[in-house]
């Protein structure tokens, strides 16, 4: 699809950019800079999250120290990759609060990630704000912590739906990865709805992130004859699993979240996963102005189209921003109180609001697989 990235040229360029902002580097006191933290997946199992977000979040920066900066400030982001894993992004967390002093912290993508990170922000007292953790419990954690992406009840209804009232599925099976929130959450909300629905759930199985056989889950997922097979994982797993899925003699569609949103689902599962669906938070092929006028000036900087991830980095970084100008301070506390009034600010993925529980209100798009791209199918508004 749009391109794959290798981890160690990745890195190299993600070394090269923080030093181009200072990366690294202690925030001292009289600086003339804003220190930003952002943590993320640069490397490990799910890497294209982190490196697109890393993207997104970067030209956000680039644009507003373009225009002047901050408060007669340039803003200066400084990133810790936390290699895919929990304890390494409450480590990264840590490091940019005591040694790099940043004033707020973006990431992460992953909601098990966040979860394991966040509360070292809530007692810091540093706002937080998630790009892609759509997780409820992430927010939850205190009033320091937001996101700019829609909530799993939201995403796991409105697929449940999609799969009772627009395929007419009335038997689905679910396969989830029991080792990531994200995953477990998302699965629970779709099955509560899809029985609410009047439809059945005839079998649920489970895998661990890092598995590479679900030949013994999906035979047993076949016995039961579902009429869809509902996959709320990360890219990698589910592109092994469309494929020993077919293999296997499972034709039904599959269907999933927005942990598929990357270039590896088509690249690992090929032809398995044609039509199929997931949840997402933009269409690329959307003809929106705002959608469009971004995605030139992505491909003016980095030479591809932006996937989900990199729109949500754009988008959450640039909402910290604006309320740093709102708030006319670069105080955490009065960063946090703007944070929490945001409304109808205008991202790339649609208009958003902060709710009560500092939870973004926005549409939900539907995506569907189709000759080796992934084509916009429907819009679920909140």
């Amino acid at each position: 699809m749009r391109r794959t990235f290798p981890s160690v040229v990745f890195t190299l360029m993600w070394t090269v950019s923080a030093v181009a902002f200072g990366g690294g580097g202690c925030a001292k006191p009289g600086a003339k800079t804003i220190p930003v933290g952002e943590y993320g997946s640069l490397t490990g199992g799910t890497a294209t999250f982190g490196q697109s977000s890393h993207q997104g979040t970067m030209l956000a920066t680039e644009e507003v120290n373009a225009a002047g900066g901050l408060l007669g400030q340039k803003v200066e982001v400084i990133t810790e990759d936390d290699q895919s894993r929990p304890e390494e992004a409450k480590t990264a967390v840590l490091k940019l609060i005591k040694q790099n002093n940043v004033v707020a912290v973006i990431g992460e993508v992953a909601s098990s990630r966040s979860l394991a990170a966040a509360p070292e922000c809530q007692k810091s007292k540093i706002p937080m704000i998630s790009p892609a953790s759509t997780n409820p419990k992430v927010t939850e954690i205190g009033d320091y912590i937001f996101r700019a992406c829609f909530v799993d009840t939201f995403q796991g209804e409105a697929m449940a739906k999609f799969a009772r009232n627009d395929l007419k599925l009335s038997r689905v099976a679910v396969l989830k990865d029991v080792k990531n929130d994200y995953s477990v959450g998302l699965a629970d909300f779709f099955e509560k709805t899809f029985k609410a629905e009047g439809g059945e759930i005839t079998v649920v199985q489970s895998y661990s992130e890092g598995d590479i056989d679900f030949r013994a889950q999906l035979t047993a997922i076949k016995g039961q004859s579902p009429d869809g097979v509902f996959v709320p994982g990360y890219y990698t797993e589910v592109g092994l699993i469309a494929r020993q899925a077919r293999e296997l003699g499972i034709t039904v569609p599959l269907m999933g979240g927005d942990g598929w949103d990357s270039p590896k689902t088509i690249e690992i599962g090929g032809a398995a996963v044609e039509g199929s669906y997931f949840g997402n938070h933009y269409a690329a092929d959307d003809p929106d102005p705002v959608i469009q006028s971004f995605i030139q000036k992505f491909k003016a900087k980095y030479g591809i189209v932006p996937d989900a991830m990199a729109v949500l980095g754009y988008d959450a970084a640039s909402l910290l921003y604006d309320a740093i100008k709102r708030a006319g301070s670069a105080e955490p506390a009065k960063i946090r109180d703007a944070l929490a009034a945001t409304a109808d600010f205008q991202g790339v993925s649609g208009k958003l609001t902060m709710d009560a529980n500092r939870n973004a209100k926005k549409k939900l798009v539907i995506m569907k697989i189709e000759n080796g791209a992934n084509k916009f199918h429907a819009e679920v508004k909140p």
